[in-house]
């Protein structure tokens, strides 16, 4: 009669920590990255072959996957699969695993969790900058034309290439001498939007073949020999004339023979992406700006005699970072000779140690980062890789970690969603492989309201089945005690 008692008490204690339980997981239906408890039993010992109660095996951590939620907000971010961020608190250096992805930028524009401890992951470098200036290290408001932007990914680099420069329509003037490459200020600027197209276009090839093996691009160079031709020239009614890129120059006579010449050398300078020159034999040479892009000369003359034409350069394409260093070094002296400044930035990411979690706090701000003067731009995660658009430009400057154990549920649940290792639990190890990091959604708790309110009414019928224990027994003692009477 006694055991029945303690058997029942044992009961009541078991199923009293069970309600406490699910009633904790009910409390956190909407927190942040819960996961919810599941509560375990075993009986107590056994006498003889009687059972003497019941008491809590276990109570674990169910690390289910929880439902995203799309919440828009820009510094959210969700674990889908396996893994958990890493934070750490400044005051102890400790750091700690969370699956709350509810972070914010902090004064100091660190990435942190909404209690200020601080996201950690790998930053990336600005490694590369080539600039008309070497005191210009950043994009600064000067540099007010947006030229270029792109994003290439080769095995663990991930790398982000910029390009910006001043005003050129504002300093642009006409320049050089008569004959010998003259543009005006109009060709300048026309040439330049052309060499912009181009460069766009070398970073797109770039981006979608990064492997390929460096090779420069060239530029078309050809030749016409108008030679003894050029004593044709000898009044108003004498023409040059040639088709270049579809389009047709005309020269008449014009006081004498090399100047006839110099203006017809720049006439066709004006052409967008060519320069001309001529030289005391007749001998006209035109040069494509544009590396990589084919050049057409036809239908060259001297009233109705033909010159040959002869080309010296064919135009390659070129292949890899090539492909980017023609464009740009081409963009960056065009824009010069407008009096212009150029800035190209080259942002490289580095993942190759991401294994190693050799991990550090996540910097957003742009001027702390000295890739420009304006603070924080618009910022994008892209599965862990963090983003922030200056503008049209578009920065990689770091990506946020994730950490994964053997036994996760041996991690000691510290409260505030975060979790400690513990000897039992091992030591972390890069997930990054094993998830996906969805920007601007939240995982919810995978408490379920469902199942946890039904568990808390078994548990509280076996609650009210023990008491019962407990007063049976009870009974039994007190008919026992009036036998004596």
């Amino acid at each position: 009669m006694i055991s029945g008692m303690w058997n029942g008490i044992s009961g009541l204690n078991a199923f009293q920590k069970a309600l406490g339980v699910e009633s904790n997981n009910i409390a956190n239906v909407n927190t942040i990255g819960h996961k919810s408890d599941t509560i375990s039993f075993q009986d107590l010992m056994y006498q003889k072959g009687y059972g003497k109660g019941t008491n809590i095996q276990s109570v674990e951590k169910d690390f289910t996957q929880g439902n995203l939620k799309l919440t828009g907000n820009t510094f959210d971010v969700a674990i889908s699969g396996k893994g958990m961020f890493l934070v750490k608190d400044l005051n102890t250096n400790d750091i700690y695993y969370t699956r709350a992805g509810n972070f914010k930028m902090g004064s100091d524009g660190t990435l942190q969790t909404t209690d200020g401890l601080k996201v950690q992951g790998i930053q990336s470098q600005a490694s590369t900058i080539f600039a008309t200036d070497p005191v210009d290290t950043k994009f600064t408001s000067n540099f007010s034309k947006f030229l270029g932007s792109d994003t290439i990914t080769t095995g663990d680099l991930v790398q982000t290439i910029n390009a910006r420069s001043t005003n050129f329509n504002q300093t642009a003037t006409d320049s050089g001498v008569s004959g010998q490459g003259y543009k005006t200020a109009t060709s300048k600027i026309s040439d330049i939007q052309a060499l912009i197209a181009n460069y766009k276009a070398s970073l797109g090839l770039y981006s979608s073949n990064p492997t390929a093996q460096p090779a420069q691009a060239t530029s078309a160079v050809s030749q016409v020999q108008f030679g003894s031709l050029q004593n044709e020239l000898k009044d108003e009614n004498d023409l040059l004339k040639i088709t270049v890129n579809n389009i047709t120059i005309k020269q008449k006579f014009d006081t004498d023979v090399q100047i006839t010449m110099n203006k017809f050398a720049d006439k066709i300078s004006q052409v967008q992406g060519v320069t001309a020159s001529v030289n005391d034999t007749g001998l006209l040479t035109v040069t494509s700006l544009i590396p990589g892009k084919e050049m057409k000369l036809t239908n060259a003359a001297v009233n109705n005699d033909a010159p040959s034409i002869t080309k010296v350069t064919e135009a390659s394409q070129g292949a890899g970072i090539g492909i980017v260093n023609s464009a740009r070094d081409a963009l960056k002296t065009a824009i010069e000779s407008a009096g212009g400044k150029f800035i190209e930035i080259t942002t490289n990411l580095d993942l190759s140690n991401q294994a190693a979690l050799n991990t550090t706090d996540l910097q957003l701000k742009l001027d702390n980062l000295n890739l420009s003067d304006n603070g924080l731009g618009d910022l994008e995660i892209e599965n862990g890789k963090i983003f922030v658009k200056d503008g049209d430009n578009k920065f990689i400057i770091g990506t946020i970690s994730t950490a994964y154990f053997d036994d996760e549920l041996s991690l000691n649940p510290e409260g505030d969603n975060l979790y400690s290792q513990t000897k039992n639990s091992g030591e972390p190890k890069d997930a990054s492989r094993y998830n996906s990091l969805e920007g601007k959604m939240l995982e919810l708790s995978n408490s379920s309201l469902s199942s946890d309110l039904t568990n808390l009414l078994v548990f509280q019928r076996a609650f009210e089945a023990n008491s019962k224990s407990v007063t049976t027994s009870d009974e039994f003692l007190r008919t026992a005690i009036e036998l004596k009477k």
